[in-house]
């Protein structure tokens, strides 16, 4: 008869954004002792907070496995983690609606025997051990590195007792720890590099993006956002305007919009729409999309690409579909305004020649540029057709919008429901990337404004 094991197993992950870079930590404790037996921790790219924590418990469970690898039955792991979703579902007590957790949920239920598991949820004071590493995993990906067990001081941010719940001690002898955590670090890497069933493509981001939640999949311990990994564009755990009583909506059509790079008329600030000159992207302009290109290439979410028909975003959109392999359609309705007699002038030049009318252009959206240009609502009103077509066309997916000033700032205008002067009190600048998220139901959430970050 096999002597018994247990072990007690704590797990956590976050994501910086949610969706954002996201990572996770994962230890293995004697329950005797209170010693770690074995760490695990990774950066695992772009992901929400939920996917990061199913990725810790999967592996915290597989280096526990790996610890006592010939116990079999035997082998007892009590999970401990501040997850109250991940907890819930995988003790059966809540149901897993989102697609992308089903197999996550299941590969973690495969790895064990389910009667040998239990599952306990923790206040997050009480699972700083595994928070830190999730942290420090998060901060290596930050800084273009994986983590390193022998870089990590997660330990000593660790409870020097735990807290009652745990398991009563291991029966019989613990076994050589040392070759254990060995045994756990190498079984967590042949899982990394191991060909992936196609549960597994939730963990590749280059091949399949994971999208945010939904409301229910992310209620944990009373909704308060994590002070471990801050989610600066929204908290995990904060709903969206309209999802208090939201049934199950499914993944939202998520619009990235990228503003085209820099042409000879962008530093000069001169008006250039669809009714000027449609110059090329100068020589920082071609820079700044080679850059947007190794940004969304590096990031692994972007499943289609769509363009303006004018020849700079054309250019921009091509540097990235170059990257991924993707094609790019082209949409007449993310043109920029028609801005008639003014394009190509300064605003300075514009108020000097036309000055009654540019009064009149700022203080109205119905009014149209001299010379029989667009004005902001007919700009608005071709947006809005083309948000409700490309919403339907890409339900559930990330698609790339590459457009201008105008439709960019009218998109988040309209997800906001602001009024029609807000477009002047927006800064978006040159092959900027912003973000909106639109649901089943109708609402809609702007995720990121005018993000520069990748040009740096």
């Amino acid at each position: 008869m096999s002597v018994a094991r247990q072990v007690v197993v704590e797990a956590d992950g976050g994501s910086r954004g949610n969706p954002g870079p996201a990572g996770y930590g994962a230890v293995v404790i004697d329950p005797a002792t209170g010693e770690p037996l074995a760490e695990a921790a990774e950066y695992i790219g772009v992901a929400t907070n939920n996917v990061a924590e199913y990725r810790g418990l999967i592996a915290g469970l597989t280096a526990a496995k790996a610890l006592f690898p010939d116990a079999g039955e035997a082998l007892r792991v009590h999970v401990r983690m501040d997850s109250k979703l991940v907890v819930e579902q995988m003790s059966g007590r809540w149901k897993i609606k989102h697609p992308d957790m089903k197999p996550l949920a299941a590969r973690a239920a495969a790895i064990l025997p389910p009667s040998s598991v239990t599952y306990e949820w923790i206040p997050r004071a009480q699972n700083k051990h595994a928070d830190r590493l999730a942290n420090e995993a998060m901060d290596a990906g930050r800084d273009g590195r994986q983590w390193e067990a022998s870089a990590s001081t997660a330990a000593l941010d660790a409870p020097s007792a735990r807290t009652p719940g745990t398991p009563s001690p291991v029966q019989g002898p613990a076994g050589d720890q040392a070759a254990g955590a060995a045994r756990a670090r190498a079984a967590l890497a042949a899982a990394r590099g191991a060909a992936a069933p196609a549960a597994d493509a939730l963990f590749s981001l280059a091949e399949e993006p994971v999208e945010a939640p939904l409301p229910e999949e992310t209620a944990e311990s009373g909704g308060e956002p994590t002070d471990a990994h801050p989610a600066p564009q929204q908290s995990a755990g904060t709903p969206q305007t309209g999802w208090g009583a939201a049934p199950d909506l499914g993944a939202p059509a998520t619009l990235v919009l990228l503003r085209h790079g820099e042409t000879a008329l962008t530093p000069e600030k001169r008006f250039s729409g669809s009714g000027g000159t449609d110059p090329e992207l100068s020589a920082v302009g071609r820079g700044q999309a080679e850059r947007a290109a190794g940004h969304f290439a590096a990031l692994g979410t972007v499943q289609e690409i769509v363009s303006s028909p004018l020849r700079r975003c054309r250019e921009t959109a091509a540097a990235v579909a170059a990257r991924l392999g993707l094609d790019v359609r082209i949409d007449e309705s993310l043109r920029e305004t028609d801005f008639g007699a003014w394009e190509g002038l300064t605003f300075g030049e514009v108020r000097e020649r036309y000055g009654d009318d540019l009064t009149a252009w700022l203080a109205s959206p119905d009014t149209a540029p001299t010379g029989g240009g667009e004005s902001f609502a007919e700009v608005a009103e071709r947006v809005a057709a083309a948000r409700d077509r490309l919403v339907a066309r890409y339900a559930g997916r990330t698609v790339l919008l590459v457009t201008h000033v105008t439709p960019i700032k009218t998109f988040v205008r309209l997800a906001l429901g602001a009024p029609p002067e807000a477009l002047f009190r927006m800064e978006l600048s040159a092959a900027s990337i912003s973000t909106v998220a639109y649901y089943a139901d109708g609402n809609a959430s702007v995720r990121l404004l005018n993000d520069t970050s990748h040009l740096r």
